[in-house]
């Protein structure tokens, strides 16, 4: 039997947390679960074959300790998934730029080193929008991030100086298709497509997590949205364990918005058979009873 760590934290009450549905086919497979908080600093990660990275939700608010505890598991007898590759490309969305720059459609963004109001209040006729976002460039749950009209831009400048004032950030248009249409996820275990869902924020709100009351349901995906996904999977600077791809509709066809590879959560609970192709995909990388140094 071999061991595999859920890398997790310490405060998850608030959350909703599906990765025990992995624990009985992973079992199945010769692989015994354990979740360990990234925040143990005692943690011993050669006990460990494997350390996956699942719900630390809390890592934006300190990344630099978040990754000095990557940086120890990579250094140790344990295997990362996702890679500290993948990690250190993701961990900020300024990976959209290498997306772009690729032919794949995101999300128009207007990127900040430092907070500048007059710039803010230009993007509503840059991107010729009535409504705007604005978020750092490392951010998780939609911490910090604001959607504003030119009024609340300038009533919220103040506030907006204190949050982004030594922040990266990105100015992005408010897509109404996430209220009315929602944001579609897909996910992909080992590259292998396993299942879509799509999120709908909440009457009067626009985050579209279940924490805010996002409502969420599984789709069957536009073909469009499964040719795009595909050429992201193509575009990761390594593979992957797991992916997901988070797009919308806009007037222009399907944009990405986000590539999640740290700590999305996979929503087991919305395919009864994605916790089994989960399994199905680790062992795949690392066999039944594989260490790192066997194997």
């Amino acid at each position: 039997m071999r061991k595999v760590a859920i890398l997790t934290t310490d405060e998850l009450e608030e959350f909703f947390v599906y990765d025990h549905l992995v624990d009985a086919p992973l079992l199945e497979q010769g692989w015994e679960t354990e979740e360990v908080s990234w925040k143990d600093t005692g943690t011993k990660w050669d006990q460990y074959d494997v350390v996956v990275i699942r719900s630390t939700w809390d890592y934006q608010s300190d990344p630099e300790a978040f990754m000095a505890c990557l940086e120890k598991i990579e250094a140790s007898k344990a295997t990362l998934e996702n890679s500290f590759k993948l990690v250190s490309w993701n961990i900020s969305k300024g990976y959209l730029k290498d997306l772009q720059e690729k032919g794949i459609p995101v999300t128009p963004t207007r990127w900040q080193d430092n907070y500048d109001h007059q710039t803010l209040v230009d993007s509503f006729e840059h991107f010729e929008s009535d409504e705007i976002v604005i978020k750092p460039l490392v951010s998780a749950n939609a911490d910090d991030t604001y959607r504003l009209n030119k009024k609340q831009a300038d009533e919220q400048q103040t506030h907006l100086q204190e949050v982004f004032a030594e922040k990266k950030h990105m100015i992005q248009p408010f897509l109404q298709e996430v209220v009315f249409e929602g944001e579609y996820s897909l996910f992909y275990f080992n590259g292998e497509y396993s299942h879509t869902i799509v999120k709908v924020p909440k009457r009067g709100d626009f985050r579209v997590q279940e924490e805010h009351g996002g409502v969420l349901r599984s789709v069957d995906p536009h073909p469009k949205l499964l040719q795009i996904s595909e050429k992201v999977i193509e575009a990761l600077p390594d593979t992957s364990l797991y992916a997901r791809i988070d797009l919308v509709r806009t007037d222009n066809g399907f944009v990405v918005m986000e590539i999640e590879l740290i700590e999305p959560s996979l929503y087991f609970n919305m395919d009864p058979d994605s916790p089994k192709r989960f399994a199905d995909a680790f062992v795949s990388r690392h066999g039944i009873g594989e260490s790192k140094e066997e194997g």
